[in-house]
């Protein structure tokens, strides 16, 4: 790796950590040149399928679209940054492990909801009006008395 201060194209790894999450490695760096110390982080790229929209587009399945819809249902929700992470990383893994070659958006939309309705009940509605594309309080009603059902008997969790 080529040092970003000086250029020079050898450096050393000085320490190695797995971070908290197990799926990244923390690497501290030496320049060999000007022995300059800095941080890089080390990520398996995975190849995730592309994402098949409503309207029949098709795009590349981008974690930033997902933690933005997250964060907008979980705002102003007692849900950690932590807890956050894990649910991303979990829906990820289900894209990942689904062995698709593609993937419809309702399809992931629904694992999302499935670990927010496990997560937060408020935060699973707010995205459900979204991904449902609520029209009225009566849809907010019947998303909100299925969701109590569900919470009042797992086992009907459909």
């Amino acid at each position: 790796m080529h040092c970003p201060f000086c250029g020079a194209p050898d450096t050393r790894v000085v320490d190695s950590r797995l971070l908290v999450e197990g799926d990244k490695i923390r690497r501290r760096r030496e320049c060999v040149h000007c022995n300059a110390r800095f941080t890089t982080y080390e990520v398996a790229e995975l190849a995730m399928p592309p994402v098949v929209k409503r309207d029949g587009r098709r795009e590349p399945f981008l974690e930033k679209k997902l933690r933005t819809g997250l964060m907008r249902a979980l705002e102003k929700r007692p849900i950690s940054a932590e807890q956050l992470e894990k649910l991303i990383l979990r829906v990820k893994n289900r894209v990942h492990t689904s062995n698709e070659r593609e993937l419809s958006s309702q399809r992931i939309g629904e694992w999302v909801m499935e670990e927010l309705r496990r997560l937060d009940p408020v935060a699973y509605v707010r995205f459900a009006s979204v991904y449902r594309s609520f029209e009225d309080v009566n849809a907010f009603q019947v998303e909100i008395e299925r969701l109590q059902n569900t919470l009042l008997d797992p086992a009907n969790s459909g």
